[in-house]
């Protein structure tokens, strides 16, 4: 059995490569190939556009695929969700499909902009928003560089961002919140039913969501006496209750305990100045809950 699983082309390839990798997986793009290899004899890989991903999972062309949720409703595709994978092209998080209008814009919500001309490239996302509203309004299709068509060519656009700061950048601000939208691997619904399939497929989507999980953590590893166990179990921010083991020495310790990176640079001195002594700190591909 051969898993044919597409990954998004562009803005979210890195990361997703990078993701993959922490996932005990190694994917390798060559040139203009648009068939990445993988060191899974049982996974085919092709290199698509997140926009197209749904469409082609749907036609079973792909039996599974990775792209934004934002996508999946632009193509109104009937798929399964597999799983709900956090991250974006500039690391973890979600991303916003945003109503924006230049700063001295008249435009206060959705409902000013009947009549008005929108721009976006996710046509259907902001035909839905405006159906929803009850507002009639003409929406055209944006090839690209859309921040820069308000107002000479647009009178708004539903645009995505992570941060802001393009919209900014082009003195725009934003109206109202379209649709917030994550990447999610998605499979052809009569691949699902497949038993090979399925099962590959939630094996990697485990890997896949313990890759995310362990974003931002790290391991600790901690010899401390056990006079001095209670006080130090109490300094820990622990994902789970840590693991203590008995040394050879046994009025030794060793504890071990999963915590956030940004956490461990104000533990470790308390640890030391408490008794602790190894204090070894570790990174962490996965964290498998």
């Amino acid at each position: 059995m051969t898993l044919k699983l597409g990954i998004p082309k562009g803005s979210l390839q890195d990361t997703t490569v990078e993701l993959f990798r922490k996932a005990g997986f190694k994917v390798t793009i060559s040139g203009r190939s648009y068939y990445p290899t993988i060191d899974d004899p049982n996974i085919e890989l092709t290199l698509l556009r997140a926009q197209e991903m749904a469409r082609y999972v749907e036609q079973g062309m792909l039996d599974a695929g990775l792209t934004g949720y934002d996508w999946v409703i632009e193509n109104g595709a009937d798929v399964e969700v597999i799983a709900d994978l956090v991250y974006s092209k500039t690391g973890s998080g979600k991303a916003r499909w945003v109503l924006a209008v230049p700063q001295d814009s008249p435009i206060q919500s959705v409902k000013d902009l009947g009549g008005k001309r929108i721009a976006t490239e996710a046509v259907n996302l902001a035909k839905r928003y405006l159906s929803d509203h009850g507002v009639e309004a003409l929406v055209e299709f944006s090839w690209g560089a859309t921040e820069v068509k308000p107002p000479q060519l647009a009178d708004a656009i539903v645009e995505i961002t992570e941060t802001g700061s393009s919209l900014r950048a082009n003195n725009l601000r934003i109206v109202d919140t379209v649709l917030e939208t994550n990447t999610k691997l998605i499979a052809n619904k009569q691949a699902w039913k497949v038993p090979e399939i399925r099962r590959k497929l939630e094996q990697i989507a485990m890997l896949l969501e313990g890759a995310i999980a362990a974003e931002d953590k790290v391991g600790l590893m901690i010899n401390v006496r056990r006079a001095d166990l209670d006080a130090v179990l109490g300094l820990l921010p622990a994902l789970q209750k840590p693991t203590v083991s008995t040394l050879t020495d046994g009025d030794w310790l060793d504890v071990i305990v999963v915590l956030n990176e940004k956490d461990a640079r104000d533990l470790i001195p308390e640890l030391k100045r408490i008794g602790a002594e190894g204090i070894v700190e570790f990174p962490l591909n996965k964290v498998i809950l």
